[in-house]
This record gives structure tokens, sequence and C-alpha cells, in this order.
């Protein structure tokens, strides 16, 4: 009988001591593994997907609220703002980029979102395979999108309302994928991209395009073409009955009636200029929203000023997905190092354990041993028969382990949002190569002692005692 199957004999016989050295030990790893793992991808993923985005404006709330649902897209977003607060952003000289954001809907859990063509500027990704979108309904889906719902070009997709897989579906609206992001590892290939009237279509939002006028336009600039041209007619009638009576009337008498006719001009002048001002109120306060806003500074002194000046001369917010993300993480680490220390008791438990279980079976073995030593065999074959049980205990708890944490990353990453899935559950990790290094480690250290006790055993004194 060679070395591994007296091994694996003497850990069969005592089978409960070892189950339960190897379950500790497996809990152990897979605590670690797990941590280190979703810690890992969750911090890279936070620099993937922010990397570009200096700022994010949008309505007041919760500023790390605001970063998750327009960064992240893990979250619902804090309200809407108006459209019109695009453009004085574009045009600010501290501005780089600004990058529209519409949010609403979703298909099987990828969030479905209208923008422009500088989101892709802003994310540094480009269509791998089709073009981008060019008409309404056309959408642009993202690498894994494609791969997880087994989506091609020319596929249509129907859009779900809310944030939810669950929400009502817009039957009516169907979706036409025209173009596939290359991979980019970062949320862009788990999003749905369209323009903005295709979002505010699915929720019936009247809008126009950039070229042509709104309902709500045309229908004041008639009704101030139709002012003007009331207002003049009323002058040139006063004008002719002025003239007709100049010759009777008196200087005094002509000079009041002019004064008259320049009042009522002046009056005619307010209501237009008031409705003007009406009417401009109204289509702002009537205007179209988006979601949010993603900047991109044009230079350092941005940092300093843009969000300050947002913050107090608007009604919106500005937070920085640098700050919110530190600051996340930092929550999470407490908890996470709570649990990473957790892990390195139970596995101290587990050496603990090894060495219990193979201390008191070699007690209880040594006449075994003091037999094997009498039929040939060396100090050294002991010693190393002792050494490899702790050893196999703990690579079995070692492998046991990492199976368990990559169950436990695979039922994670099905309970998160579709476009937030960073954690590739089945994917080896070199530092799973770490853990199951220090597990055997643990192992061989446990099993030192008795090794040793196994390598010093006395066949005469041992033999003599029996």
């Amino acid at each position: 009988m060679n070395t591994i199957q007296l091994v694996w004999k003497n850990l069969s016989r005592q089978f409960g001591s070892a189950f339960l050295s190897i379950l500790l030990t497996a809990f152990g790893i897979s605590i670690l593994a797990v941590l280190s793992i979703t810690g890992e991808s969750f911090e890279k993923q936070l620099d993937n997907n922010s990397k570009n985005i200096d700022l994010v404006v949008g309505a007041k709330g919760s500023p790390l609220q605001l970063i998750l649902s327009s960064v992240y897209h893990i979250d619902n977003p804090t309200g809407n703002i108006p459209l019109d607060e695009l453009d004085p952003l574009r045009q600010n000289p501290l501005v780089q980029l600004a990058v529209p954001l519409s949010l609403g809907d979703n298909f099987k859990g990828h969030r479905i979102v209208g923008t422009d063509s500088s989101f892709l500027s802003i994310y540094e990704t480009s269509i791998r395979e089709g073009r981008i979108w060019q008409n309404n309904f056309e959408v642009v889906i993202g690498d894994q999108v494609a791969k997880k719902q087994q989506l091609k070009i020319g596929d249509q997709i129907h859009s779900s309302h809310g944030l939810s897989k669950d929400g009502h579906h817009h039957d009516e609206h169907p979706f036409t994928i025209v173009g596939i992001l290359k991979h980019n590892n970062n949320v862009t290939d788990n999003l749905i991209l369209t323009n903005l009237e295709s979002v505010w279509d699915v929720h019936g939002i009247a809008h126009a395009h950039d070229h042509e006028e709104t309902a709500l336009q045309k229908e004041l600039r008639e009704r101030e073409e139709d002012r003007e041209e009331t207002v003049k007619a009323h002058l040139h009638h006063h004008g002719e009955d002025l003239e007709e009576n100049s010759n009777a009337a008196l200087g005094t008498s002509g000079k009041d009636h002019h004064d008259h006719d320049h009042d009522e001009q002046d009056q005619h002048e307010e209501e237009s200029i008031i409705v003007k001002s009406i009417g401009a109120d109204m289509v702002k306060q009537n205007g179209l929203e988006i979601t949010a806003i993603l900047i991109k500074y044009q230079s350092p002194a941005a940092i300093a000023i843009l969000p300050k000046m947002i913050d107090q001369q608007t009604d919106m917010q500005a937070a920085s997905p640098a700050m919110e993300s530190t600051r996340l993480f930092s929550l999470l680490g407490v908890g996470m190092d709570s649990l990473a220390i957790l892990a390195y008791v139970i596995m101290l438990i587990a050496g603990l354990s090894v060495f219990i279980n193979l201390y008191n079976a070699l007690k209880q073995r040594k006449y075994d041993l003091a037999i094997m030593r009498t039929l040939g065999a060396s100090k050294g074959k002991l010693f190393n028969i002792v050494l490899l049980e702790g050893l196999t205990i703990t690579i079995i708890g070692g492998l046991v382990g990492l199976l368990l944490a990559h169950l436990a990353l695979y039922y994670i990453s099905n309970q998160t949002s579709q476009s937030a899935d960073f954690i590739e559950a089945f994917r080896l990790h070199p530092k799973e190569l770490v853990f199951l290094s220090v597990a055997c480690l643990i192992g061989v250290l446990a099993a030192l002692i008795p090794a040793v006790k196994a390598y010093r055993t006395s066949i005469a004194g041992t033999l003599s005692n029996k």
C-alpha cells in the first residue's frame, strides 16, 4: 500500500473530525475569496465607469443616489431636470463635454438610456458592428446585452416601464437594433442606447426635433403675429381720423390727439412684451426634461467653480463621482474588513481543528506506526504520512471553499441589476491560488507537530507498553 492510499485510509477512519476540519477551511477560504473578488471587481468598475466623468448634474436629492443612478445604473434617479439647462452648460468655458441622459425604461433588466453621440465619447467606446442610431426607436446595445440575450442587428425588442424588468411592457413601441458596441469592460457593456426623442415618444411626451418648432411655440408665435397686426390696424385707423380732422382742430387739440395715440401705442407695445415674456415662460415651464447631465471638465479650475455655481445658482445639484465613490467604498470597506477578520478567525480555528484531529489520531495509531517501523517503514515515511494528512484536509477544504465562493458570486451577480453586472462568477482569479496556498500552509503547520511526534516514535517503547 503506497503513501497516498495510507493517508486516505487514515482520514476515512477519522471521517467526522476530518470533515469538520474540511468544512471550517472551506468556509474561511470562501469568505476570503468572495470578499476579495467582489471588492476588486467593484473598485475596478468604479474606476472604469467614472474615469472621464468629473461631475454629474441632476435633480436635488442624495448625491450618492444621483451617482449610482446616472453613472453606475444601480439605483433610481433623484428626479428630472429641464432640457433647457443642457445648452448653458455646454457653452460654459469650464466644460469640455456635457452628455444628456434620459432614463425610465429597461429591457430584461438592461437599462435603456436616451442620450446623444457624445455618450460614446465620454466612455471612450465605439460601434463594433452596425451603426449608431439615426432615427427614432433605433438602438445600439452593449456587448454583454447581445451575448446574454442572444440579440443581433435587425432584431426588435420591447421595453418595460421603469427600471425593473417586471414593469409594464411598451408593446406599441418596438426598438430596432442597429448597432452593437465593442467590449469596453464598463457599464456600457450592459446598456441599451438610443436618442432622447425615443424615450420621450415611448412615454407619450410631445416633442420636436432641433430644427422643428413645437406646437406651443407655434401657437404663441401666431398669437403674437395677430396681436401685432391688430396694433398696426388700430394705429392706422387713428392716423386717418387725425388727418381728416387736422384742418378744423386747434393746435392744442391736435397735440392731445397725438399724445393719446402715443399712449395707446406704448400700451400695445407693453402688452406685446408681456405676451412674449409669458410665452417664453410657458415654453420653459412646459419644456422637455432629462434625468441628468454627465460633465467632463475643460480645465482643473472647474473643480472649485462649477459645482458651487450649479448648487447656488440653479435648482439642480452637482455631484462628483470620485468623491461619492470614495465615500461609498469607505462605507462598504468597514463591513468587508469585519468579514475578512471573521474569515481569518475561521481559518485559524480550522488550523487548530486539523492539529487536534491529527494529534488525537496519532495517539490512537501509535502502535500501527510502530508496526510499520518494524516492517521496514522509515522515520521519514511516517513523517510524510502525517504531514500529507494535514495537507490533504486543507487542500480539499480549500477547493470546496473556492467552489462555494464561485457559487456565491454567481448568486450575487444574479441578484444585481443587469446594467451593473460587474462580477464574472466563473472566472479564475489570481488571488484564489494565493488563498489555496495559504490553506496548504495552514495544513502543513497544523500537521508539523504530530508529524515530528510520529518521526520520533520509539518501536521498543511503544510495543513494550502494549
